[in-house]
């Protein structure tokens, strides 16, 4: 009896084993999803748990890359009293090097003040409600380092953020060097968001993929320095509002922006073009548009990111006549047809790591969904949140795919700085930097 017993548990081992097989080999869209979800939210808690209590002794010094330009100038602006990081170096290029920064961008200061702060004085011509912000005394006079300069900037900071103006070349060798030199990068340029062990983050998706940086300075021999890039600006208006509903497995999604001129680093003054005009066509947009949001709800898998393929997306970007924020109109269609009323509940109840955390940045909440028809509005709406919240409306049923909805974020805070400093404050968190 004993060996019968025996045999027939061995057996049942066997068909057991094959059976997990098989099912191993099956690998569909609801699966990937499935476990997509299932990593974000075990690394939810794992991170949240890890890191709640983790704040800075002291202020981390800071250096921006490019900081004469638009979104430079608006790192500086979203930096002055920023509790866990502190300015300490601006750079630019070689004809602002060695000038007090006042000076360096003199009759180039472009931040706005938010419109609900602009009142009577805004500017209406040629569409421009808005009016200049003050350049925050901390940075006046400060001197500009030549970016090139990393042996004399590298003394002076704990980590960059780099918002270069350079050719991709340029820009990855520059960034590369400060790496190399043992000073992080945390990159608002696009050259490195393909590089294979470069991590790009959306802190409310994808916090995990920093787990990519130690792989990183193994490959090149790096001690303490690494490089991280946030992504497009544009995709920031709709890839957090489809974050909380991946649970309904997304499969294709047609999306159509319209992005205002501060992204294309212009101002009315200097975009006369614009001016009663719509321009079909943002260079390099729509492939960004379509491939990025692919990497970041991808996964790791033996040291290299490996993309989500179970969405397709189709993007049409276009240049607006509006100063700040960028607008998407998106239809989509899923595997797992929700309702409606699932859908705005998903979007009520999402909570991820950076407002779990409550990372200074990080708006909370951070989906806001405006019940009026006429909502969200470009310059009623874009500095929800301090400029870092995402507003969305309009969620109704679409004739072709399941539904459709508009959402809204500002382009050069969530967009840009603001985003690139949220990431800073998780890795911080996390405990790559300081």
């Amino acid at each position: 009896m004993a060996k019968l017993k025996n045999k027939n548990s061995k057996k049942n081992k066997t068909k057991n084993k094959n059976i997990h097989v098989q099912n191993k080999n099956k690998i569909t869209k609801k699966s990937i999803n499935k476990s997509i979800n299932k990593t974000m939210t075990k690394t939810t808690n794992k991170t949240t748990n890890k890191m709640a209590n983790k704040t800075p002794n002291k202020k981390l010094r800071v250096g921006i890359l490019g900081a004469t330009g638009m979104v430079g100038q608006r790192f500086i602006s979203l930096l002055e009293n920023h509790p866990w990081f502190e300015v300490t170096v601006v750079a630019a290029s070689p004809r602002s090097a060695g000038k007090k920064y006042i000076d360096a961008v003199a009759g180039r200061w472009s931040i706005n003040k938010p419109s609900s702060e602009c009142g009577s004085g805004c500017s209406s011509e040629l569409g421009q409600w808005v009016q200049r912000s003050e350049m925050p005394n901390f940075v006046r006079n400060l001197v500009v380092y030549d970016v090139n300069d990393v042996e004399q900037i590298k003394k002076q900071v704990d980590f960059v953020f780099s918002a270069v103006d350079m050719t991709k070349d340029e820009i990855r060798a520059i960034e590369n060097k400060y790496a190399e030199n043992d000073i992080p990068v945390v990159s608002n340029n696009s050259a490195h968001r393909w590089t294979p062990d470069v991590a790009m983050i959306i802190p409310e998706i994808n916090p995990h993929h920093a787990e990519m940086i130690p792989m990183q300075r193994k490959n090149h021999g790096w001690k303490k320095g690494f490089i991280v890039v946030k992504p497009n600006c544009s995709i920031q208006s709709y890839m957090p509002v489809i974050a909380p509903l991946m649970k309904f497995n997304p499969k294709r999604m047609v999306i159509t922006t319209m992005q205002s001129i501060s992204g294309a680093g212009k101002t009315f003054e200097t975009y006369p073009d614009i001016a009663d005009n719509v321009i079909p066509f943002i260079g390099g947009e729509e492939e960004k548009s379509e491939k990025e949001p692919l990497k970041i709800l991808g996964s790791i898998k033996n040291g290299n990111f490996v993309d989500f393929e179970g969405m397709k997306i189709s993007a049409h970007c276009n240049r607006t006549p509006t100063s700040d924020g960028h607008m998407a109109t998106v239809s989509i269609e899923f595997e797992k047809k929700p309702t409606r009323e699932e859908i705005l509940k998903a979007w009520k109840g999402y909570k991820p790591v950076p407002q779990q955390l409550g990372l200074p940045s990080a708006p909370d909440p951070v989906l806001i969904y405006r019940e009026e028809e006429n909502r969200p509005q470009t310059r009623l709406d874009r500095d929800a949140g301090k400029g870092m919240a995402i507003s969305i409306g309009r969620l109704r049923p679409c004739n072709v795919f399941d539904y459709r909805f508009v959402a809204l974020s500002h382009n050069t805070v969530r967009g840009a700085a603001g985003g690139a400093i949220l990431v800073a404050e998780l890795l911080y968190k996390k405990g790559y930097l300081g």
